[in-house]
């Protein structure tokens, strides 16, 4: 008997340190016994719990039921969701198997819920955490998507925007080619001072309208990041010169003094982009003398800071004009802003020209800044750095009369536009050319298989077949070298880019300046002869192959013997000590000098009629150089250099004592 009680004491105390709730249940599925954790999680009293419905006390009394059944049919139960309904429905997971007496009779069930109330939490947590991942995900590749669409949209903007103006550059260029070309024809004529005073008006007119469209064309490119810099050498003051004396009629005209204040210790030969230095005095000069009616004018340059690489210089354009208001100051470098509302109908201009100016400074590293008092003048400034230079060969351009030699050659001019054709035919003919004329790509490529031409000078927007489509038939279908010039009135890097894809040689721009249009047909068509075989040698052995050509220095020089002797003297006197230095530089791995000295050999290239296959692998030895990249082919191309050079210093030496005979 004691033995029973304490079996029933343990049982219990095991009951009972079960934290879950525990029940057992009739095979009717009424409550027989719980454990207290069942009574803390029903806040129901043992006595009541006692022979109630074990259904009674869920959310879901089928699915009580179920457990019921399932229990007593299978003999256990595993997992079994179900909410206890107490003050704050517990989530528990049951477990339960039946139990039977001594002769195997099932008496019941014993089921033990598992509070998993926490667990739940946290899955809905989990569930709401990745719910709200998922949408916070979306969220951002919808942000992603709309960005992508916002910058193509700019994209798309901005290469709307860069045709408009390719279009409209064009468009507006045409005609203005014509009215220009044909007025620069005229004024060669014999004219009366009032018809020549006329056609003059008329090309300022024309000129006039060429600033304002470089002036919207530019200030795209700089929008569009696409404005370069050259980095050539340049005589700073002979620039300035000639830049100041496109102005001195004006000034005189309105009885204006003009003051120049140069430098003495700025170096004579600077590195720099003089074009675009020009460009930036231009617009400061022009709106000095346009605001000034009486006074003068004071142009000064100084040299602010010196090493031995660069050169800082200041430049600054004083005026006595009308002045600007203080709070014009800070905008007057924007674009379209002009000093009042009535700048522009008493002055004229577009606001662009400084707008541009500091732009074009500023993209090379330098500053601009204005000083000014109404009614007392003005003061614009800029500061540029420059490279210097000890290369003080001769940089002055070659004048048309000395380089218009009559050249035979034959041009086919591509041109839809009649007034061109007749422009191109005028021009080309001063020339003493030949010329062909196809009006439009098809045409020109009919031409070229039935003719033979020196050169092309291709339009680029024709109908039918336009430049670009014309030249990548004539490199791929025709398989033709021939020398191809794009004639282009626009000046944006949207159509040069692919001008120089399609494979043209060179470009020039509306209205066409027929110096620089003499000067790059020229340079294409005259080559250096083609070495000569000896067909006299013994043996059939090939002679020696003929490196250098004084043909081009001959038609350069209309064949002035003293000056041809004068230039070749001048090749043997450099060009040894710069192979010499080539190869130490090459040696001692020094690269800014190994680029100098080759730079100093490219224009004797030229000049001497040496193959253009040696002016390229000077200029990739001058790529090596300036990616400071030692190279396994450098070596090679400096000796190939060094080769060519040594050979025509012997033949120009040659050719030297020969003219030095022939003069007896």
């Amino acid at each position: 008997m004691e033995k029973t009680k304490k079996e029933s004491q343990y049982a219990r105390s095991l009951i009972e340190a079960s934290l879950d709730p525990l029940i057992t249940i009739s095979t009717e599925g009424k409550i027989t016994d719980m454990n207290q954790a069942t009574v803390d999680v029903t806040g129901v009293s043992r006595e009541a719990l006692t022979g109630t419905d074990f259904f009674d006390y869920f959310t879901e009394p089928e699915k009580a039921r179920d457990v019921y059944r399932e229990v007593f049919e299978k003999g256990f139960i595993t997992d079994y969701p179900l909410t206890i309904i107490d003050h704050k429905l517990t989530d528990v997971l049951f477990n339960g198997s039946v139990y039977k007496d001594e002769t195997g009779k099932v008496m019941g069930a014993v089921v033990v819920s598992r509070d998993i109330t926490q667990q739940k939490r946290f899955e809905t947590e989990l569930i709401e955490a990745k719910v709200f991942a998922e949408l916070a995900t979306g969220i951002a590749e919808e942000a992603k998507n709309k960005a992508e669409i916002a910058t193509q949209i700019a994209k798309d903007a901005m290469m709307s925007k860069q045709q408009f103006l390719s279009n409209m550059s064009h468009e507006i260029r045409t005609p203005m080619n014509a009215i220009i070309g044909f007025t620069k024809v005229m004024l060669k004529t014999e004219l009366s001072a009032k018809q020549k005073e006329y056609l003059t008006a008329i090309k300022l007119s024309g000129d006039a309208l060429i600033v304002l469209i470089n002036d919207i064309l530019d200030l795209a490119k700089v929008d569009a990041g696409k404005m370069t810099f050259e980095q050539i050498r340049f005589k700073m003051a002979l620039s300035i010169s000639a830049m100041l004396h496109l102005f001195e009629a004006k000034i005189q005209e309105k009885n204006l003094e003009l003051v120049k204040e140069y430098d003495t210790n700025i170096p004579e030969v600077l590195v720099g982009d003089p074009v675009r230095l020009h460009q930036i005095i231009l617009n400061l000069m022009s709106n000095a003398v346009k605001f000034t009616s009486k006074g003068r004018i004071t142009v000064s340059l100084r040299l602010l800071h010196e090493d031995e690489e660069n050169a800082t210089i200041e430049f600054t354009i004083a005026d006595t004009g009308i002045g600007i208001m203080d709070s014009k100051t800070e905008k007057i470098f924007e674009n379209f802003q002009q000093a009042s509302s009535t700048t522009s109908r008493l002055f004229g201009g577009t606001g662009l020209g400084l707008a541009i100016s500091k732009q074009l400074v500023e993209q090379q590293g330098g500053s601009i800044w204005v000083k000014s008092k109404v009614g007392e003048g003005s003061v614009f400034g800029f500061v540029l750095d420059f490279k210097k230079t000890s290369d003080k060969s001769e940089l002055e351009q070659v004048s048309l009369e000395q380089v218009m030699e009559p050249l035979r050659i034959k041009v086919l001019v591509v041109e839809d536009m009649a007034l061109n054709q007749l422009l191109m035919k005028t021009l080309l003919d001063d020339f003493g050319f030949e010329l062909d004329i196809a009006d439009n790509g098809r045409i020109a490529i009919e031409k070229m298989q039935t003719n033979s031409y020196d050169i092309i000078l291709m339009d680029l927007h024709m109908p039918e077949m336009n430049g670009f489509e014309t030249t990548e038939y004539i490199r791929n279908q025709l398989h033709s070298k021939i020398p191809i010039i794009a004639l282009t009135a626009d000046v944006t890097t949207v159509d040069l880019a692919k001008c120089k894809e399609v494979g043209m040689n060179d470009y020039i721009a509306k209205p066409v300046d027929e110096r620089l249009l003499y000067s790059k047909i020229a340079g294409l068509v005259i080559k250096p002869t083609l070495p000569i075989i000896n067909e006299g040698n013994q043996g059939n052995e090939v002679a020696k192959l003929k490196c250098t050509d004084l043909g081009y220095l001959i038609q350069r020089t209309k064949n002035n013997s003293g000056l041809i002797m004068e230039m070749i003297s001048a090749y043997l006197e450099q060009t040894p000590p710069l192979i010499s230095s080539m190869k130490q530089n090459l040696q001692d791995e020094d690269w800014s000098a190994l680029y100098a000295t080759v730079h100093k050999m490219i224009p004797s290239f030229s000049i001497m009629g040496i193959n253009a296959d040696f002016e390229s692998m000077a200029k990739k030895v001058q790529d090596y150089a300036r990616a400071q990249q030692q190279s396994e082919g450098i070596i090679d191309l400096v000796l190939q250099l060094e080769n060519v050079c040594v050979q025509a210093c012997e033949e120009l030496e040659e050719e030297f004592h020969r003219i030095k005979n022939a003069q007896g």
